[in-house]
């Protein structure tokens, strides 16, 4: 697989901010309350609707290209990966977008319309593997195929939220327009920036809840 570029490898501001750190480490501990108030009811609507594990593990790709292993509630059926290539990709370049995606379960829609299948990435953000503001974390299958430019996005973490969440999110399927987000986040950024588009990213949460 191709390596994370030497010419994209500049280091940011944002991998050696103290406050960023410890916005990311309160924030976790927040998010991992709320997970363990939470766990025992999706855990059990989970295995309810659809057979398969409570969680969904991936390989991911970091912080100058380190891979790391993403935690989600599962909101597709088990074998979602070996079906992938049987559904119609509707995003342009290296991500992969489908609206009606047939894999997704009737809890899962319901887990992604509220974003609570992304709760467990708070144990991800207490590790330091990811950031509660950052990019969108890619695929293998996506990074293999990068140019320089691309993997200037990675170099900040990956995060929960970022640009790409607060512009569009799934209305976004054209990876060259999630990747000059990704980089005008790194060319905004600022604590406060972060808070921001954390404040941004609980607004549109609680609206589509309450729709």
């Amino acid at each position: 697989m191709t390596t994370f570029s030497a010419i994209a490898r500049i280091p940011h501001p944002s991998t050696y901010s103290i406050s960023k750190r410890l916005m990311d480490i309160a924030g976790s501990l927040v998010g991992l309350v709320i997970l363990a108030l939470i766990f025992i009811p999706l855990a059990i609507a989970i295995k309810l609707d659809s057979p398969g594990s409570i969680f969904y593990t991936q390989k991911r790709y970091g912080l100058y290209g380190k891979p790391f292993k993403i935690w989600k509630f599962r909101s597709m059926v088990s074998n979602a990966d070996c079906l992938k290539s049987q559904v119609t990709n509707q995003a342009q370049g290296l991500i992969f977008k489908n609206e009606n995606d047939p894999r997704i379960t009737r809890v899962g829609r319901f887990l992604r319309r509220t974003s609570l299948d992304e709760f467990p990435q708070f144990w991800n953000i207490l590790l330091g593997e990811m950031s509660l503001v950052g990019t969108r974390p890619p695929t293998e299958d996506e990074v293999i195929r990068y140019s320089d430019r691309h993997w200037q996005r990675l170099n900040v973490k990956p995060g929960l939220t970022g640009e790409w969440h607060v512009n569009g999110r799934s209305a976004v399927k054209d990876f060259e327009a999630v990747v000059a987000l990704d980089l005008r986040y790194q060319k905004r950024w600022s604590p406060w920036y972060d808070w921001i588009i954390i404040g941004k990213t609980l607004y549109i949460v609680l609206a589509r809840m309450g729709a």
